[in-house]
């Protein structure tokens, strides 16, 4: 057993709170994540690890509505569980009857440095089953940080869907203050099943945003994601998806908007462990200002997956000459009969296409928000949903007139 590393003020504040067992053993070796680990060397923790992190205050129900009015008001009717500084808010959470509340169950992945840091201090978050043949319509997932001193939740969410259920999970995550938010999302789909999972992340630019998703997809399974990423200083959404039966499908799509020096990461590794299964996964940036960006995606084809069909494509359009994106698509394949494909591609705006706006009375910024919203088009038109797809629009055009503005 190797020696503990250094004890810097992140991580002894996690350790004066994580829980006994092999995850807080794991955490006071390993620490926070740096340059040295291959998969971070785009995104180390340096800055995350000089700050000392102490566990949220209580919020009431007042102060917890009006949270939730400002920042989530896409969750005020429907059902939703709601979620403020890591603890379960049941005076606004409503759920069909048809969903079952069941016991948390999250595993610990000791290969995954944010799945050790959650397992350490984790707390109870939304565990659902949706039974089988049952449609669930959509939940809203609302997890909000609330604090200007610095403070961390590490919230455990689990979804299960059984044979041939489906469900629309819109998950938003927002905040106020200086806050480390450091969700998992452990996902199983089983036979037939179908879970659309539409992520918000849009913290306070003070904040970290650490969030792994692990999904397990069953024979004729589909689970369909896609995030958007607009807050947080520091960032890093990281999806693990598991094609463990014939004919499953996986989307992990996703659009970064960054500006001034906020820094997203966008990690992924899609494991095609059966035959005749699908993966797509398109991810475009728009980068302002100083900001940078970061896409590792990784198709791993196993032997048997014989007839695997995988798609991955990250493209980025730097608005400034600071603005930097770090891209590594990857193939590992051991199949011999499979069509996969990746690419990467960065770029500014075209001036032959701001000068054809602008020729014909189309204000210059207009015009470069009119090339701004045709290029995130791709992604965006991946959301079937209309109603999810007019929100994730709403979002972005609010963000961009903020940034214009």
């Amino acid at each position: 057993m190797s020696e503990s590393v250094a004890l810097s003020p992140a991580l002894g504040s996690f350790l004066a709170r994580a829980h006994e067992g092999e995850a807080r053993e794991l955490l006071a070796r390993q620490g926070l994540p740096q340059r040295r680990l291959e998969a971070w060397r785009y995104t180390p923790l340096r800055d995350v690890d000089r700050i000392g992190f102490e566990p949220p205050a209580h919020v009431s129900l007042g102060e917890a509505e009006a949270l939730l009015a400002r920042l989530a008001p896409e969750a005020r009717s429907g059902f939703r569980v709601v979620f403020v500084n890591g603890v379960l808010v049941p005076e606004l959470t409503r759920l069909p009857e048809a969903v079952i509340l069941t016991a948390p169950d999250a595993p610990l992945l000791a290969d995954r440095p944010l799945s050790v840091l959650n397992s350490a201090l984790q707390q109870p978050g939304l565990s659902l089953t949706v039974p089988a043949g049952v449609e669930a319509g959509q939940i809203c997932l609302v997890s909000l940080v609330s604090g200007e001193e610095p403070v961390s939740t590490h919230l455990a969410h689990q979804v299960t869907l059984e044979k041939e259920a489906t469900l629309t999970l819109l998950d938003i995550q927002s905040g106020e203050g200086a806050y480390l938010a450091n969700p998992s999302l452990t996902v199983s789909v089983a036979e037939g099943a179908h879970l659309t999972h539409l992520r918000v992340q849009q913290d306070d630019v003070r904040a970290t945003n650490l969030t792994l998703v692990n999904a397990s997809i069953a024979e004729h399974g589909t689970y369909d994601s896609f995030t958007l990423t607009l807050g947080s200083r520091l960032s890093r959404h990281e999806v693990l998806a598991h094609l463990g039966g014939k004919h499953a499908t996986v989307h992990v799509n996703a659009a970064q908007l960054l500006a001034g020096t906020q820094h997203a990461d966008l990690t992924s590794v899609i494991t095609h462990a059966a035959p005749d299964c699908n993966s797509r996964q398109t991810v475009k940036n728009v980068l302002m200002d100083a900001a940078h960006g970061v896409f590792q995606g990784k198709i791993y084809v196993d032997r048997i997956a014989q007839k695997t069909d995988g798609y991955q494509m990250n493209q980025a359009l730097l608005l400034s000459e600071k603005a930097q994106i770090d891209s590594k698509p990857e193939l590992e394949i051991y199949a011999d009969d499979v069509k996969c494909s990746h690419g990467a591609t960065v770029g500014a705006l075209d001036d032959e296409q701001l000068f054809y706006l602008r020729a014909r009375g189309v204000p210059y910024d207009t015009a470069k928000a009119m090339l701004v919203r045709a290029f995130l088009l791709d992604a965006l038109s991946l959301v079937t949903d209309e109603a999810a797809y007019a929100l994730l629009d709403q979002r972005v055009e609010a963000w961009w007139l903020n940034r214009e503005g």
